[in-house]
């Protein structure tokens, strides 16, 4: 930790941040931490605990607008900073990248095609217990699978704590805030999360970095995350992983492919 603490002072003293965006050692485990000097850089943390993507800050006008911004990214935090970058969201000009590998060794990355060519290089963090849950689910007929999501999504309360730990949700208005048509129920049932759910599983399609965040901040567990991680391997199969060429949900071309039309 002393050398992501000692960077950070530096940019302090250099007056090239006003804010660093990290982590730390909170009551039971890391939270995020905002560093806005020197002195504040001693309190931050990275390790194996620090689960969170903190991407999601980036976006916060309220906290970013007009500064000069650091962050500690891990692999998962990086490809949701490039997507950013992609739909126009981030000044490079103001923005600093430390991005933390899993042996600890810091990288300042000077711009997206740095990130992607990193990327491009390095295997995602292992999650040996999602792929058993996925594989579990994989082997199920459609009339379990239905059981098995219908079972889970009944429990959502819709606190929206999924939303709010995502950094590709960034609309300043949410479909679940339109009253005028009221497009997804605001109170909490079975088929009203059912619409809420695929409703932000589609708007992720072809953004998501499959971080996880969302299932991480679900109170009940529930493992909505696996939706769009299965809706990210759709999009990989049908429309490749290159994102030069746009979102799957907001491109057209002539040659896409319309099988799923009967």
């Amino acid at each position: 930790m002393s050398e992501l603490i000692n960077k950070v002072k530096e940019l302090f003293d250099k007056e090239a941040i006003d804010l660093f965006i990290g982590y730390e050692e909170g009551s039971r485990r890391p939270r995020p931490f905002f560093a806005k000097n020197a002195t504040d850089a001693t309190k931050l943390v990275f390790d194996d605990r620090c689960q969170g993507n903190l991407a999601v800050y980036l976006t916060r006008k309220d906290l970013v607008r007009g500064k000069r911004v650091g962050i500690s990214a891990s692999y998962y935090a990086l490809k949701s900073i490039s997507q950013l970058f992609n739909e126009n969201q981030l000044n490079k000009d103001l923005l600093t990248i430390i991005g933390i590998g899993s042996d600890g060794n810091l990288s300042v990355f000077e711009g997206q095609e740095q990130i992607k060519a990193y990327l491009k290089e390095t295997p995602p963090p292992a999650k040996p217990e999602d792929d058993e849950l996925v594989s579990k689910i994989n082997a199920m007929s459609p009339a379990e699978r239905w059981e098995f999501w219908t079972d889970e999504l009944s429990k959502c309360f819709k606190c929206y704590a999924c939303r709010a730990a995502c950094p590709m949700c960034y609309c300043t208005k949410c479909i679940v805030e339109v009253n005028r048509p009221q497009w997804i129920q605001p109170w909490a049932s079975t088929l009203g999360n059912m619409e809420w759910q695929i409703n932000r599983v589609m708007h992720m399609a072809g953004r998501c970095s499959d971080c996880g965040s969302c299932g991480t901040a679900c109170p009940l567990g529930i493992p909505i995350h696996l939706l769009t991680h299965k809706m990210k391997e759709s999009v990989l199969a049908n429309f490749g992983g290159d994102d030069e060429r746009g979102n799957v949900l907001s491109t057209f071309k002539p040659e896409d492919q319309e099988s799923f039309i009967l």
